[in-house]
C-alpha cells in the first residue's frame, strides 16, 4: 500500500478490492480503521464496500470497520484498545472487546469524549470464531 521504487504493472502500491479479494488470508481479525471503509459506491442498500466484503473472500473471519468519517487519534486508541481486549481472558469475543475500549475511551477524559461522533463509527462484522 505504498508506491515502489519502480512501478510495475504487478506492483503499483495500490492494493484494490479485487487483489484483495484473491488473497489466500488466515486472519481472524482485519482492521480497517480509516474513514468510511463500509461504504458501497451504489445506493443500493450494500451493508459492506467491496474493499471490506473482500476481505472475507480472501478468507478473514471477522472484520472490524467505520461507517463514516473517524478522529484520527481515537481511532488509534479504540482499535489499539479493542485488539488489547481481545487478549483478555474475559472477553468473549471482538465485539466484546469493540464495547470494552469504548466504554473505556469514553470514562477518561473530558465529557466530549462521550459524544458518539467519536466512538460510533466503529463496528464488528463477524466473530471469526472467538476471541
Amino acid at each position: 500500500m505504498s508506491p515502489p521504487l519502480e512501478a510495475s504493472r504487478t506492483d503499483d502500491g495500490l492494493l484494490t478490492a479485487s487483489e484483495i479479494a484473491t488473497l489466500q488470508l488466515d486472519a481472524d481479525w482485519v482492521i480497517l480503521s480509516a474513514c468510511n471503509t463500509t461504504a458501497s459506491l451504489s445506493t443500493g442498500g450494500e451493508v459492506l464496500s467491496g474493499l471490506a466484503r473482500s476481505f472475507f473472500f480472501a478468507g478473514a473471519r471477522s472484520l472490524l470497520a467505520s461507517h463514516w468519517a473517524v478522529e484520527s487519534s481515537t481511532a488509534a486508541e479504540l482499535v489499539s484498545r479493542a485488539v488489547s481486549e481481545t487478549k483478555q481472558a474475559r472477553v468473549t469475543g471482538r465485539a466484546e472487546a469493540l464495547r470494552l475500549a469504548v466504554v473505556a475511551f469514553m470514562s477518561r477524559g473530558s465529557s466530549t469524549r462521550a459524544h458518539p461522533m467519536f466512538w460510533a463509527p466503529f463496528v464488528v462484522f463477524g466473530e471469526g470464531g472467538g476471541a
